[in-house]
C-alpha cells in the first residue's frame, strides 16, 4: 500500500503535510503535491494533516489513476520537505470538482 495526493490537491496546494513525512517523498509542482508511490512507507502521518482531504490510500477504489499520476510526477519535480503557504485563492478551489482535467492534461508530464 502507498498513499497518494489526489485532485483536492490540486490549485490549493496545503503542505502540512510534507513536515510530517518521515521519508520526504512528497514533490512540489507549480499547483499541486505529489507522493511517489515506491518511496513511501504508508505510514499514513500525512493523511489526517491534509485541509483539503487530499491525501488517500491506494487501497481505496478506483486510485490506480492516482497512484501513476504520483508516480510520473514525483520523477519530474522537486522534492519538498518544508511547509509553504498554500496557493492564492486556495479557499475558492477547495473541494472544486474537475481540476485535473482543468488544470492538467489527459496524459500526464504533456503540457505541463
Amino acid at each position: 500500500m502507498t498513499y497518494v495526493v489526489t485532485d483536492n490537491c490540486i490549485m490549493c496546494k496545503y503542505t502540512d503535510c510534507v513536515e510530517v513525512c518521515p521519508v520526504d517523498c512528497f514533490y512540489e509542482g507549480e499547483n499541486t503535491l505529489v507522493i511517489h508511490p515506491d518511496e513511501c512507507i504508508d505510514c499514513g502521518v500525512c493523511e489526517p494533516e491534509c485541509p483539503a482531504d487530499a491525501i488517500r490510500p491506494d487501497t481505496e477504489p478506483d486510485m490506480e489513476q492516482w497512484v501513476e499520476f504520483n508516480r510520473k510526477y514525483s520523477e519530474l519535480w522537486p522534492v519538498i520537505t518544508r511547509k509553504k503557504d498554500p496557493m492564492p485563492g486556495y479557499q475558492e478551489m477547495d473541494g472544486q470538482p474537475g481540476k485535473l482535467e482543468k488544470y492538467f492534461s489527459p496524459n500526464p508530464g504533456e503540457g505541463d
